[in-house]
């Protein structure tokens, strides 16, 4: 059986690896034993994380709604379940889109559902 011969495989592995960890802080982007341990780590964060952020992004609407309409004089929960009896669809990031940009829109949309 003849030799096999993987320095220059070996090599390429561990450059691609050092090239993502990349800006990590300490040996994290410089040994390849602790790199490789943080690049799986990483990507098991950046997959975690694409989940939250769609939650994150939510609790945001949601708090942006709530601080508008609390300047009108009702709550968060009191608005969506009027809109719902109205039958009016609209979800929370148009609702939050519309209470940054166009306050007086939001106030119509209030005044339509009291």
């Amino acid at each position: 059986m003849s030799r096999v011969k993987r320095g220059s495989v070996a090599r390429q592995y561990r450059k691609k690896i050092l090239k993502l960890n990349k800006g990590f802080i300490g040996s994290h982007s410089l040994l390849f034993r602790i790199a490789k341990q943080q690049n799986m780590r990483s990507l098991q964060y950046a997959y975690s994380d694409r989940k939250k952020r769609k939650r994150d992004f939510r609790s945001l609407w949601i708090k942006r709604i709530n601080a508008s309409s609390r300047l009108n004089n009702s709550s968060y929960s009191q608005l969506i379940n009027k809109l719902k009896k109205t039958k009016i669809m609209l979800n929370r990031k148009i609702l939050s889109q519309i209470c940054i940009q166009d306050i007086k829109s939001f106030n119509k949309i209030l005044s339509l559902v009291v």
